[in-house]
C-alpha cells in the first residue's frame, strides 16, 4: 500500500521565533518512503537536523517576522496489515526489563503516575499480566471516556480525563500510557495522520491523531 504523507503549515510571526519541529518521517520507517523526504520553507531559511532522546528528527529553525509556509510531500510503502494479536504475550519483572524500556515507566506532566497508582491497581490487579493486562487498560479506557472536541485543552492530563471522563484522542492516550506505567508497563505515545485513509477526500485540514 503506498500513502502520500504531507502537510502545508503557515505561521504569522510578530518577531524572529526560534521552532523546533517534528515533522519529519522517523528513521525506523525511512527505509518504506518511495520519494525523496524534504521540507520545504516559503520564504526559504536555514534549517538544521538533530535527533533527540527518542531517536525522532527534530528540525530547528528561526523563523522571520510575517508569514512562514513550511510543506513536504512525499510517499511511503506499508503493508496495511493490522498490528499482530498475541494474547499469550506475558508480562516481564521490573527487575528483568531492558534499561532503555525504563525511562518509560515514569510519570510525567501529563501522565500522572503518583494520583493513577491506587486507581490502577484496584482496577487492573486482578487481570493476568501482559497482553490481557494491557487489553482490559484499553477496554476500560474506551468505555470511560467520552470523545468531543470541545472537550480539548492544552492543560489536560492523564488524571483530568479520568475525573472528567471526556477527551479527545491525546486524552484517551495518555490515560492509557498512564495505567500501564502504574501497572510496571513500558508504554509511551505518538503522534501521526490517521484521517484521510480509507475515507473519502476532504477540503478539511486534517486532523492530527495521538495513541
Amino acid at each position: 500500500m503506498k500513502i502520500r504523507i504531507g502537510y502545508e503549515i503557515t505561521y504569522d510571526c510578530p518577531r524572529p521565533t526560534p521552532m523546533v519541529l517534528v515533522l519529519s518521517v522517523h528513521p525506523s520507517r525511512q527505509a518504506d518512503l518511495l520519494t525523496a523526504q524534504r521540507i520545504v520553507f516559503d520564504p526559504p531559511i536555514g534549517a538544521v537536523d538533530y535527533r533527540d532522546g527518542f531517536d525522532n528528527i527534530c528540525t530547528r529553525i528561526l523563523a522571520p517576522v510575517g508569514t512562514l509556509t513550511i510543506s513536504s510531500d512525499h510517499i511511503v510503502t506499508d503493508s496495511g496489515t493490522p498490528d499482530i494479536v498475541a494474547p499469550d504475550v506475558g508480562q516481564h519483572a521490573v527487575e528483568q526489563l531492558p534499561e532503555d524500556t525504563l525511562a518509560f515507566l515514569l510519570g510525567s506532566r501529563y501522565c500522572e503516575t503518583d494520583r493513577l497508582s491506587d486507581t490502577a491497581w484496584s482496577l487492573f490487579g486482578t487481570a493476568s499480566p501482559g497482553w490481557q493486562r494491557v487489553q482490559s487498560i484499553c477496554d476500560f479506557v474506551h468505555g470511560h471516556v467520552q470523545f468531543g472536541y470541545e472537550h480539548a485543552r492544552p492543560t489536560k492530563t492523564a488524571w483530568d480525563t479520568y475525573m472528567e471522563r471526556t477527551g479527545v484522542c491525546r486524552d484517551f492516550a495518555h490515560l492509557a500510557v498512564a495505567f500501564c506505567r502504574c501497572m510496571n508497563i513500558p508504554a509511551r505515545y505518538c503522534t501521526g495522520y490517521l484521517g484521510d485513509i480509507g475515507v473519502p477526500p476532504s477540503d478539511a485540514p486534517m486532523d492530527f491523531s495521538g495513541w
